[in-house]
């Protein structure tokens, strides 16, 4: 999704509750359109998972997605946008 406006973004996620990988799932499906790709790592002897989410979007899409995920239970999220 190349449009003007839009923003390269790399989403952090630390998942620390395995019972919220079905709500995470869920929304990066409702915003695959902007999903370039995704990376998950299931890290079992410390009981997490890091997903790594590249996203080509407008500010308030990414903004909402990452809001969504943060109100997760037992999710933190980050963001890293580029400069272009």
């Amino acid at each position: 999704m190349s449009e003007q406006n839009s923003r390269l973004t790399i989403i952090a996620i630390v998942v620390e509750e395995p019972d919220s990988a079905v709500n995470i799932n869920s929304l990066l499906h409702e915003y695959s359109s902007y999903i370039i790709g995704r990376m998950g790592i299931p890290y079992p002897s410390r009981q997490v998972s890091l997903i790594s989410v590249a996203i080509d979007a407008k500010e308030d899409v990414i903004s909402a997605l990452t809001g969504k995920l943060g109100r997760l239970n037992g999710v933190t999220v980050k963001t890293a946008y580029s400069k272009i």
